[in-house]
């Protein structure tokens, strides 16, 4: 029992660094284009980026939040179309959830 404790905390420190290192603040510049209108992805609006990372198309789609939402209308993702899509450059924290990569956007602006 006495050694138990040791390896808990020693665990729950470790456990607890990787999330830390893990939620990386990054900024994306790509095409936002919206997931049901554009894409025909999802049952609901929501809006995407595609990046270029080194020579490949890489999808990332943004989690709802107010900041996601208000460039949703306000820069008109959601009228956008793959052969006229926003130019945006977004940044927040990624993560992948069901292989797919999520972006919590933290600042979401458009560029020419």
């Amino acid at each position: 029992m006495r050694k138990m404790f040791p390896l808990l905390a020693v665990a729950v420190l470790f456990s607890g660094l990787t999330l830390a290192w893990a939620a990386e603040e990054v900024t994306i510049t790509g095409d936002a284009v919206c997931a049901k209108c554009a894409l025909k992805e999802t049952p609901k609006c929501q809006n995407t980026i595609t990046a270029d990372e080194k020579g490949k198309k890489v999808t990332y789609y943004l989690a709802k939040n107010a900041v996601s939402n208000k460039a949703h209308q306000g820069l008109s993702i959601c009228g956008a179309t793959k052969d006229a899509p926003v130019k945006v450059k977004a940044t927040g924290e990624v993560k992948e959830e069901e292989g797919k990569k999520v972006l919590t956007a933290t600042k979401i602006e458009a560029v020419d």
